[in-house]
């Protein structure tokens, strides 16, 4: 398993949360705790290997929430809040195996805001779905 193979996985959790989808953010954060499980350590560098060991707990914990709270998006919005940070320190130290974009939404979480990692600059929300689909703005382009 590469991280192209966690990031897609991640991909299609934000798509289903854009729509309000919860069953489908939970089969998406069982394919991450897969992908996060099987990910093939065997040729990172040393420090490579220190990152993604320092969120590889948290972040397979987060998907196995998601994946299990099909039904209770809320539940899953707060979990994605905590996973877009791990898998924004991978994408930072591995590369997407595409163009990704540092979203943030400044409304979630009353007024807290909360980033994720978007394929596209359009913005589609994952934390406020279908009730405010375009808040939050392009932070960083991530190649």
């Amino acid at each position: 398993v590469s991280v192209k193979e966690i990031v897609n996985a991640y991909l299609q959790m934000k798509n289903a949360l854009t729509e309000d989808n919860s069953t489908g953010a939970a089969d998406a954060g069982k394919e991450l705790e897969t992908a996060i499980k099987d990910f093939d350590k065997s040729s990172l560098t040393a420090a490579q290997k220190k990152t993604y060991e320092d969120v590889e707990v948290d972040t397979r914990e987060h998907a196995e929430h998601i994946g299990a709270n099909g039904g209770n998006i809320e539940h899953q919005r707060e979990h994605f809040e905590l996973l877009s940070k791990d898998i924004y320190d991978i994408v930072k130290t591995f590369g997407g195996g595409q163009v990704l974009f540092h979203t943030f939404c400044p409304m979630y979480n009353s007024g807290k805001g909360a980033y994720w990692i978007s394929e596209t600059k359009e913005i589609k929300n994952p934390y406020l779905g279908k009730a405010m689909p375009t808040c939050g703005e392009v932070k960083e382009e991530i190649k």
